[in-house]
């Protein structure tokens, strides 16, 4: 049995690759039960990498641990009448039906929406697509950086060329707006007792993080460039270069700026730089001039004397220097978990947390990622049940 929040909560991912996972683990880590149907030949992401751990009759991948923890495994090929009676009689059972296929797949295979609420009025369906269930490219496919580009994301990313975010941003934000949508639909359920179609694309998830870059062309018809390291509306907001490694700065208000003075000695009404207006307009002399300053210390002299004045600052760290982090450690964002083939793994958790649960997620345990197929006697059992 599962805890948490959302433990009353059954959940068909029919979902591959990482948008719908995502929204999956997000509604299992609070507590859902998330059976993830899979074709014979799996999700596509237990055959993407390396690294892969195990051996090779028992490997996995490290790409599909990292957003199928928290569910079932149940094989299914829904090709066959037998085990499309199978689909039908958990959707019987199921408050949410999750699918990423392309437009009209799910149709093509017998169980277009109109069936689904047939089956189970209440349900709530998920649909995620690459660029939206209707309109003129709604046949495209959707992978993460085709939408990254398609989505404007990539041409205010970089310095000197657009650049892909270091992770496939596009698939996971569809991921977190679809587990939005999905409660927002459950929420609403206890009122009409009616089910309804949730739909986000990847495209959807772009354009809905243009934040103040999409105002300054559909208010001010400004087209933003690639922002690179420092903010293109803040001064003196950025990354910049020490004697050592490089120190992060985010001076958001005017008296950040007299304290970042205070602490190296500067006048904050000097001509050029009193506004921000003016920092933004002079950054590049600005950037130099602190550059300058900073050659002469480690990142830690500047880190310190930072922290001191009270100015948000950081250094970057690497993947590895974050999970030994005292900090990341004192938030419980690292799950111990007992994997059915590969024993003890330590994976990354939930961002959420609740005031009277003070591990990562609405659960005090976690369940690893499932091997393929590792549910289907027990799913089928319970089924019988």
């Amino acid at each position: 049995m599962t805890e948490g929040p959302l433990a009353d909560l059954i959940v068909l991912d029919l979902t591959r690759a990482l948008a719908g996972p995502h929204a999956g683990m997000m509604l299992g880590d609070m507590g859902a039960r998330v059976i993830k149907i899979e074709s014979p030949t799996g999700d596509d992401t237990r055959g993407w990498g390396p690294p892969f751990i195990g051996e090779e009759d028992e490997r996995e991948s490290t790409y599909f641990l990292s957003t199928n923890r928290n569910k079932e495994s149940l094989v299914l090929d829904l090709k066959k009448p037998e085990d499309q009676e199978v689909l039908a009689r958990l959707v019987a059972r199921a408050d949410v039906l999750m699918e990423n296929f392309r437009v009209g797949v799910l149709d093509r295979l017998g169980f277009p929406v109109s069936r689904l609420h047939e089956i189970n009025p209440g349900l709530v369906v998920l649909q995620i697509t690459g660029f939206g269930h209707d309109g003129p490219e709604a046949t495209r496919s959707g992978y993460d950086q085709i939408a990254q580009g398609e989505g404007g994301l990539m041409s205010i990313t970089g310095t000197t060329q657009p650049t892909k975010v270091g992770v496939p941003i596009a698939d996971l934000l569809a991921g977190m707006n679809g587990a939005f949508g999905v409660l927002a639909a459950i929420h609403e359920r206890s009122t009409t007792g009616r089910g309804r179609v949730v739909r986000t694309s990847l495209l959807a998830g772009m354009i809905g993080v243009h934040a103040f870059q999409g105002t300054r062309w559909t208010v001010a018809g400004e087209v933003p460039g690639l922002a690179g390291d420092h903010h293109p509306a803040i001064a003196p907001y950025g990354m910049f270069a020490t004697q050592t490694a490089p120190v992060q700065i985010a001076c958001g208000s005017e008296g950040l700026w007299r304290a970042l003075c205070g602490a190296f000695g500067w006048d904050p009404a000097e001509d050029r730089f009193a506004t921000n207006v003016e920092r933004v307009a002079h950054r590049d002399e600005l950037i130099a001039r602190i550059e300058t300053l900073f050659a002469d210390q480690p990142a830690e002299h500047w880190l310190a004397l930072l922290s001191e004045a009270g100015v948000p600052s950081g250094k970057v760290r690497s993947l590895d220097d974050v999970y030994t982090w005292d900090q990341t450690l004192s938030q419980h964002l690292l799950l111990d978990v007992e994997h059915a083939t590969q024993g003890k793994l330590k994976i990354p958790g939930s961002p959420i947390r609740f005031d009277d649960n003070p591990y990562s997620g609405g659960r005090a345990t976690h369940a690893a990622p499932p091997t393929l197929g590792q549910h289907n006697e027990s799913i089928r059992e319970w089924l019988d049940s």
